[in-house]
C-alpha cells in the first residue's frame, strides 16, 4: 500500500491511497464466505459454494463491493498512521479506481487536530476580586441560617406579607378544570415566589376560609405556558416567628455553644467560598489571556457538529425539564435568534479552541493522570450528577467514557501549570498566592465545564 498527504487547509487533509490488488485477499476471502452464508444454490450445500459459481451467479461486483467495504477501514488506518495524524470525526472516502486483479485506489478527506504552538505564558497577568467579608455579609448569613429554623403559629387575621398559608389551587383553562391542575393543602409563603406569579398579590389580605381568582401563565403541567384562570382558596394563615440570635440558637442550629462563635464559623465559611470563587475567577481569566496568546483554527465540520450539539441539549434537556421551548426561552431572556446564534458558536469556539490548547499542553509538559486523581474527579463529577460514585463509574465504563475523563483531569491539570506560572493581583493589588490545593480543586472544575463536552467526545480521535 502507498499514500499520500496533502494539506487542504490547516484542520483538513486529503489522504490518497494506492493499494495492490493481492492485499484484498484477506478481504475478497471474507467476502466469499458471507456471501457463502447468506445465498443458496441448487445443488451445492450452503457454505460450501465454490467462488466460481459465486460470480457467476450473483457477480463479481457484488464480491468486490463487500471485499472493498471490509478493507476500506483497514487501508485508512495504515495511512493515517503512516502519516501519524490526528484525526477529527469520519472521512470523507471517495473510491477513484477498482481495477479487479490490478489496483484498488481511493480518496479520504478528513479534519485533523491543528498544529499549535504554545508562546511563553509565564508573563500572563490577571485581576481578580478581593476576599473580603463584611459584618453584613455574616449578618445576612446568620439571618438566612435563622430562618431556616423559624416555627409558625395559626393567626387569626388577614394573610399578609412573609405569612405561611395553606391553600387549595384550582387551575381553568377555557372554562375547563384541569386534570392536573387542582392541589389541596399546598404551604406557601408569601413573596416567596416559588409558584404562579399573581398569587401573592391574591392571597394578601384574605382571612382562612376565604378565596380569590387571578390569572397565570402555567410554568408546567398539561398546559404549560397556557393562561389560566386560577381558584385560590385559604384555609389557614400562619404567622412566621423566627427564634431570638443568642447562646441557646446556637447550640439548637450549630455545634457551637455560643452566638459569636457561630457567628466567627459563618465568617470562615464565607472567606473560603470566596477564596474558592477568587481561585476559579483567576483561572478562568487566565484562560482567556492564553486563548488570546494562540493562534487555534478551528475545524468547520467539528464547529457546526458542537453547535447542533449544543442546540439539542438545550432544547431538549435543559429546556424540556423546564417546560420551555426555545422560543419562549428567548422571550425570557430579550434575545433574538440572532443573538443567540451568535452566542452559541462563540461558546463552542471557545471550547474546542480551550481544549486543543490545553491537549497541546499537556503533551508539551508530559502532564500524566494518575489512579487517585482519576478517582477524585470521578467522585466529584458523580457528585455533581446527582448520582452515586458506583453508578457514575459503572456509567462511564459501559459508555467507554473513561478516556473523557482521563481527557479532562489532564486538561485541569494544563491550566494548573499555566495559573501557577501567572501573575494574579486582586483588585487591592495585592498579588494572590493560589496554593497546589486550591489550584487542583478549581482547575478541574472549569477543565471540564469550559471545553465542551460533546467536542471532547469528537476529538478523542
Amino acid at each position: 500500500m502507498k499514500s499520500a498527504v496533502e494539506t487542504l487547509n490547516p484542520t483538513r487533509v486529503r489522504l490518497t491511497v494506492e493499494v495492490p490488488f493481492e492485499e484484498l485477499k484477506d478481504s475478497l476471502d471474507a467476502a466469499y464466505k458471507k456471501i457463502n452464508q447468506q445465498v443458496t444454490v441448487k445443488g451445492f450445500r450452503k457454505g460450501k459454494i465454490p467462488a466460481r459459481v459465486i460470480d457467476q451467479r450473483f457477480g463479481r461486483g457484488a464480491v468486490l463491493e463487500e471485499a472493498v467495504n471490509d478493507a476500506l477501514p483497514k487501508f485508512y488506518t495504515e495511512a493515517v498512521n503512516e502519516a501519524e495524524l490526528s484525526v477529527l470525526g469520519q472521512p470523507e472516502v471517495d473510491i477513484t479506481e477498482l481495477k479487479d486483479g490490478e489496483t484498488l485506489n481511493f480518496t479520504a478527506e478528513v479534519d485533523i487536530r491543528p498544529s499549535i504552538e504554545i508562546p511563553d505564558f509565564s508573563g500572563i497577568e490577571v485581576e481578580v476580586d478581593a476576599v473580603e467579608v463584611t459584618d453584613e455579609d455574616v449578618d445576612k448569613a446568620v439571618e438566612e441560617l435563622r430562618e431556616r429554623f423559624a416555627s409558625t403559629a395559626p393567626v387569626e387575621r388577614a394573610a399578609e406579607d412573609g405569612d405561611v398559608v395553606t391553600i387549595d389551587l384550582q387551575a381553568k383553562v377555557d372554562g375547563e378544570v384541569l386534570e392536573d391542575g387542582v392541589a389541596d393543602g399546598v404551604s406557601y409563603t408569601i413573596g416567596s415566589g416559588e409558584l404562579l406569579e399573581g398569587i401573592d398579590d391574591a392571597v394578601k389580605g384574605v382571612e382562612a376560609g376565604g378565596e380569590a381568582t387571578f390569572t397565570s401563565e402555567l410554568k408546567g403541567g398539561s398546559a404549560a405556558g397556557k393562561e389560566a384562570e386560577v381558584t385560590v382558596k385559604v384555609t389557614q394563615v400562619a404567622k412566621r416567628e423566627l427564634p431570638e440570635l443568642d447562646d441557646e440558637f446556637a447550640q439548637l442550629a450549630s455545634e457551637f455553644d455560643t452566638i459569636e462563635e457561630l457567628r466567627a464559623d459563618s465568617r470562615k465559611r464565607l472567606e473560603n467560598m470566596k477564596q474558592y470563587d477568587q481561585a476559579t475567577q483567576a483561572q478562568e481569566r487566565v484562560l482567556e489571556k492564553l486563548l488570546e496568546l494562540v493562534e487555534v483554527p478551528v475545524p468547520e465540520k467539528l464547529l457546526e457538529d458542537e453547535i447542533n450539539t449544543r442546540k439539542h441539549n438545550l432544547e431538549h434537556h435543559q429546556l424540556g425539564q423546564m417546560g420551555l421551548d426555545l422560543a419562549k426561552y428567548l422571550e425570557i431572556q430579550g434575545k433574538s435568534e440572532e443573538e443567540f446564534d451568535a452566542e452559541t458558536k462563540e461558546a463552542a469556539v471557545k471550547g474546542i479552541k480551550t481544549q486543543f490548547v490545553l491537549d497541546e499542553l499537556v503533551k508539551q509538559e508530559k502532564l500524566n493522570v494518575n489512579q487517585e486523581e482519576l478517582t477524585e474527579h470521578l467522585m466529584r463529577r458523580a457528585a455533581s450528577s446527582g448520582m452515586s460514585p458506583d453508578q457514575f463509574a459503572q456509567a462511564v465504563v459501559e459508555g467507554g467514557q473513561v478516556p473523557l475523563l482521563v481527557g479532562e483531569v489532564a486538561r485541569g491539570k494544563a491550566l494548573a501549570v499555566v495559573v501557577e506560572k501567572a501573575t494574579v493581583k486582586d483588585t487591592n493589588g495585592e498579588i494572590i498566592d493560589l496554593d497546589d490545593e486550591e489550584d487542583e480543586d478549581t482547575t478541574e472544575t472549569s477543565a471540564e465545564e469550559t471545553p465542551a463536552e460533546s467536542a471532547e467526545e469528537k476529538t478523542e480521535g
